[in-house]
């Protein structure tokens, strides 16, 4: 694995000649060795496609591509920092929680409409992921941002998984997910409670969790 976490909001990355990584701009707190930063043209979120279609929903996350030979301290806004370690499973997270990850994960954006039409565009409103979720497949690590720190739930086959939507931070593996109500549409006039709404999550990977209601 490329990173070690050195405290709650701190990894450390250990950078090799032909092995890059992606990070926030502005994430690096300190490195050793001989190790250049160069901005993302493509922002490593799928392509100049994918790349226009965030800026024009203005959702794109500012990346820089980390190389050579060294080792990288990673941190931002000082938000808590959770390593995720990929084995051929596919990983949704939106972008600005993406705090670094390994060049050799296959980068992607998925319109958030494609998966429960006008219902999955509501829970991207309702969960902060917006149009567009970002997706990293195959084998490495990620280190992502959240509130609070960070709890792994795993999904099994045949048994769901309810999340607070504002808690909801990613999920991996062969997992489908939906936005439902916890009361009747007619109980909803005049509520703004967080429980309103729940994203239920079945199949099987699992699921992380922040320790807070609040976005990024």
């Amino acid at each position: 694995m490329a990173f070690t976490q050195l405290t709650s909001k701190m990894v450390r990355a250990d950078v090799a000649p032909g092995r890059p990584l992606f990070s926030q701009r502005g994430a690096m707190l300190a490195y050793t060795g001989q190790v250049t930063f160069t901005p993302s043209i493509t922002g490593g979120q799928g392509g100049i496609g994918s790349m226009i279609g965030r800026r024009v929903a203005n959702e794109a996350t500012p990346l820089m591509t980390v190389e050579g030979s060294g080792s990288v301290m990673f941190g931002h806004g000082g938000h808590h920092a959770h390593v995720i370690e990929l084995t051929g499973e596919t990983l949704h997270v939106e972008s600005d929680r993406l705090l670094a990850f390994e060049g050799g994960l296959r980068q992607g954006t998925m319109f958030m409409g494609s998966q429960g039409g006008v219902m999955g565009v509501i829970r991207g409103q309702v969960t902060g992921q917006g149009l567009f979720t970002t997706t990293l497949s195959g084998s490495g690590a990620v280190a992502v941002l959240a509130h609070g720190g960070v709890f792994e739930l795993p999904i099994r086959p045949g048994a769901a998984v309810h999340v607070d939507p504002q808690a909801y931070v990613a999920h991996r593996g062969e997992v489908r997910n939906r936005l439902s109500a916890a009361v009747g549409w007619r109980e909803l006039v005049g509520r703004g409670s967080g429980e309103t709404f729940q994203l239920e999550l079945t199949g099987e990977g699992a699921v992380y969790v922040q320790a807070s209601e609040e976005k990024l």
